[in-house]
């Protein structure tokens, strides 16, 4: 698979941009943004207790 380029970009935003309107793409990011956000930080809590159950079996 190849990396995204300048025109696909602009592509995906402009589609984006017809189908959601101005006004719901602020709020649709913000909320991939969270969604990200807690993701990462559910991963990192996952990651951490791993690490804590290998430090007890040593």
């Amino acid at each position: 698979m190849g990396s995204l380029g300048m025109g696909s970009l602009l592509l995906i935003v402009f589609v984006a941009l017809l189908i959601f309107g101005p006004k719901k793409l602020p709020e649709l990011g913000k909320a991939a943004g969270n969604t990200l956000r807690e993701f990462k930080n559910a991963t990192k809590g996952l990651a951490d207790d791993e690490e804590e159950k290998k430090k007890e079996t040593k």
